[in-house]
């Protein structure tokens, strides 16, 4: 691919090359969607093999009526794409040019994190945010090792929430995924299943509770 691929940005690459390759930008990624691509994020998968995947799908498409609806159709062809870069060159996860994650911008990002965690309440990981926003040029020196921080802070965040929710609120909770994700099982394997299952529920969670994702990929 002849442009650099922004991987700060993988959520939106991901989303506005499947609506291309589709041919609609109408078309809206289910939640099992996204909750796929979070998948392919935190398993290491490049950005570069998830275009390539999609692309691998709607080209073996049966015939002009048939309709790929789902990105979940793409996962094999993806996990094809990712094994062949990985034969062939080190799978790149984290871009290594600064200037694709402007200073100003991270530290935007990490103090209204810290705004917005404190309205709800997680204080101790509102306060860790806006020490960070106070030395953005620290922060921004290591991406790699703000974003396993990120990481950290938003698995505790998670750990407070869960105890937040009622009972029956959970329990709705994995009876959705289980209604979204039951016409696409068969397509993916035992591992990656569990992780969409872990992510999807995750992903419910802070939207319920209207809580900050804090990795770096949502900073877009």
């Amino acid at each position: 691919m002849g442009e650099e691929l922004n991987y700060f940005n993988y959520f939106t690459e991901v989303e506005e090359h499947f609506q291309k390759a589709r041919g609609t930008s109408l078309f809206l990624m289910s939640p099992i969607d996204w909750a796929l691509v979070e998948t392919w994020k935190a398993s290491g998968v490049p950005l570069e093999a998830v275009l390539r995947g999609i692309d691998d799908a709607f080209s073996r498409k049966r015939s002009k009526f048939q309709q790929v609806n789902s990105l979940t159709y793409c996962s094999q062809p993806i996990k094809k794409a990712a094994e062949d870069m990985a034969r062939n060159r080190p799978a790149k996860i984290a871009p290594s040019n600064e200037d694709s994650l402007p200073q100003d911008r991270l530290q935007a990002f990490l103090a209204a994190n810290s705004q917005a965690l404190r309205a709800k309440d997680f204080i101790e990981e509102a306060d860790s945010l806006a020490e960070l926003a106070a030395t953005p040029e620290t922060a921004h020196a290591d991406l790699e090792a703000l974003e396993q921080r990120m990481t950290a802070l938003e698995e505790r965040v998670l750990a407070r929430a869960r105890l937040r929710m009622s009972e029956a609120e959970l329990v709705d909770m994995r009876r959705d995924l289980e209604l979204q994700l039951k016409p696409h099982r068969s397509r993916m394997g035992a591992a990656e299943l569990s992780l969409l299952e872990k992510n999807f529920l995750d992903r419910q969670l802070f939207e319920k509770l209207g809580i900050p994702r804090l990795s770096l990929f949502f900073l877009y």
